[in-house]
C-alpha cells in the first residue's frame, strides 16, 4: 500500500473523532480539612480533593493516590467527563479543573474536580493530534521543519460533545505552508470560543512549515561544537601544566 492510501486511510479514520470516555473515579467524602490533615491523608496513600460549582456547595473528598496516578497517565482523562462515585448512591460527573503535583516525586498533592450538568455548555481545553506529518511533502523535504505551535485548543460543548481531542490533518503541507485554526474540523455541537471573536488575529496557526537556513542546520552545529571540542583541548593542555605547577608550588610549601 501506497504512503498517499495509508494518509487516506488515517485521515477518514480520524474525521470520525472519538469522543470523551467517561471514567469512575471513587472517592470519599472528608471533614478534617487544613494542611496538617493533608499530610496525613497522603501518608495514608490518598489524595486531598475538592468538588465544586454547579451552583452548589464545594465539598471537600479524598481519592486514593494509586487509582488517580493510574488515571492521570491517559491524556484523555483531563479532557473527559468523570463520574465521582461516592459511596454506592451518589455519583456526580466532573471535569479536572486543576491538579498539583510534587515538585519532583510522582505524587499527586491535590486534585479539584468542577460539577458539570448534561444542559450546560462547558468550556474545556482538549489536546490536538498531528496526523499525515511524515506523508506530506514538507515532511519528506529536505531543509523542511514542521512546527507544531499549539497543542491543546480550548473548545466549548454540552458535556456529551466533547471530544477526545482534535485531529489535525498535515499530509498535504508543503513548505511555507501554514495551518489555521480554523481549520480544524469540529465535530456536531462543538465551537472554538477564540474563533468567534471577531478579527483576523484570532485565527492563530495551528501548525506551520518552514525552511531552515544552512546556519541552523547539523552542519553548521558540528563544525561549532568541533570548533569547540579543539579549543577545549587546547586549553586542557595548558590546564593541565597549570596543575603541574600547582602541585610543585604545594609540595615546596609542604617541605
Amino acid at each position: 500500500m501506497v504512503p498517499d492510501q495509508v494518509a487516506g486511510r488515517v485521515n477518514s479514520y480520524y474525521e470520525v473523532l472519538i469522543m470523551s470516555v467517561s471514567t469512575t473515579i471513587t472517592a470519599e467524602f472528608r471533614e478534617d480539612v487544613g494542611k496538617g490533615a493533608s499530610r496525613r491523608l497522603r501518608r495514608q496513600g490518598k489524595v486531598p480533593a475538592v468538588i465544586y460549582g454547579g451552583h452548589r456547595e464545594p465539598v471537600a473528598l479524598t481519592v486514593q493516590h494509586t487509582e488517580l496516578l493510574h488515571e492521570v497517565q491517559h491524556e484523555s482523562f483531563f479532557s473527559s467527563i468523570l463520574e465521582i462515585k461516592v459511596g454506592e448512591d451518589l455519583t456526580q460527573q466532573a471535569v479536572v479543573r486543576d491538579m498539583h503535583r510534587h515538585p519532583y516525586k510522582p505524587v499527586i498533592m491535590h486534585i479539584d474536580f468542577m460539577r458539570v450538568s448534561a444542559e450546560e455548555v462547558l468550556r474545556i481545553s482538549v489536546p490536538i493530534h498531528f496526523i499525515g506529518e511524515s506523508v506530506s511533502p514538507a515532511g519528506k523535504a529536505s531543509g523542511v521543519v514542521i512546527q507544531h505551535q499549539m497543542t491543546e485548543v480550548e473548545i466549548s460543548a454540552l458535556p456529551k460533545d466533547i471530544p477526545e481531542f482534535l485531529s489535525v490533518d498535515l499530509s498535504k503541507m508543503d513548505a511555507g505552508d501554514s495551518v489555521m485554526l480554523s481549520s480544524i474540523i469540529l465535530p456536531e455541537g462543538v465551537t472554538i470560543p477564540q474563533l468567534e471573536i471577531e478579527g483576523d488575529d484570532h485565527d492563530t496557526p495551528v501548525a506551520n512549515a518552514v525552511h531552515v537556513k544552512e546556519s541552523q542546520g547539523s552542519g553548521a552545529a558540528a563544525a561549532a561544537e568541533e570548533e569547540a571540542a579543539l579549543a577545549v583541548g587546547e586549553l586542557g593542555e595548558v590546564e593541565e601544566g597549570d596543575e603541574d605547577a600547582e602541585q610543585d608550588e604545594k609540595e615546596e610549601d609542604n617541605g
